[in-house]
């Protein structure tokens, strides 16, 4: 069975949902500034819910669930990374906007800290946080059955997933991409999608299942 930890449902598998989203009351301004950045598609509808007039401002869309959030509520993605963790996002970015002002709307708990980073490169980037994720509360009998392939979709869910439930040597991860990988614990059997899309995590879990590999 593969349960998906994500708020979204797909067919397919089992839905496992992990965390909540708890949108902040704040001031959303964005005047200042020549572009937003977006890591998310919650901060996204964050920022619609705070103040619709974000898209007047072209963004920079982290990842293409992020940049389909952004157009389908009528914002314009400037500039969408083919590659976009850790260092190698802050690079392009320097390359790209080293003389333009950034605001980062994102949420409380992020795996790549972008504003220290690209502070060193001289980039002008302020931060708003817009939402935080909690965690949702299972009973132990909620647990995945043995031999499930587990789809972690964050960094939130792997912690959220091991505040509810004990790892089981039976189980396989599979990952959305190399930053959510790191917040496993050491010595799992974890794979990371071609992609970082759910559909692409969905396919990996398939495979493996077909070449018999767990």
């Amino acid at each position: 069975m593969i349960y998906l930890l994500s708020p979204l449902t797909k067919e397919g598998t089992y839905h496992l949902p992990m965390i909540e989203f708890n949108i902040y009351d704040v001031k959303l301004d964005i005047s200042n500034y020549d572009y937003l950045m977006f890591t998310s598609k919650q901060a996204v509808v964050s920022a619609e819910r705070l103040n619709p007039k974000w898209k007047d401002t072209p963004t920079l869309a982290i990842g293409k669930a992020t940049a389909k959030q952004i157009e389908s509520l009528g914002g314009v993605v400037a500039y969408y990374p083919k590659e976009f963790y850790g260092e190698v996002l802050g690079k392009d970015i320097v390359k790209k906007f080293s003389d333009k002002k950034i605001l980062y709307i994102r949420p409380k708990e992020i795996s790549f800290d972008s504003k220290a980073f690209l502070s060193k490169e001289g980039i002008i980037l302020d931060e708003v946080v817009v939402y935080e994720t909690g965690c949702i509360s299972y009973d132990i009998s909620a647990s995945p059955k043995d031999g499930a392939i587990i789809i972690f979709t964050s960094p939130s869910t792997i912690h959220c997933f091991f505040k509810n439930f004990d790892w089981k040597d039976s189980y396989t991860a599979i990952v959305i991409g190399e930053a959510t990988k790191v917040h496993l614990p050491k010595n799992i059997r974890v794979f990371v999608a071609d992609t970082p899309l759910i559909s692409s995590c969905i396919g990996k879990a398939k495979e493996l299942l077909k070449a018999n590999q767990l």
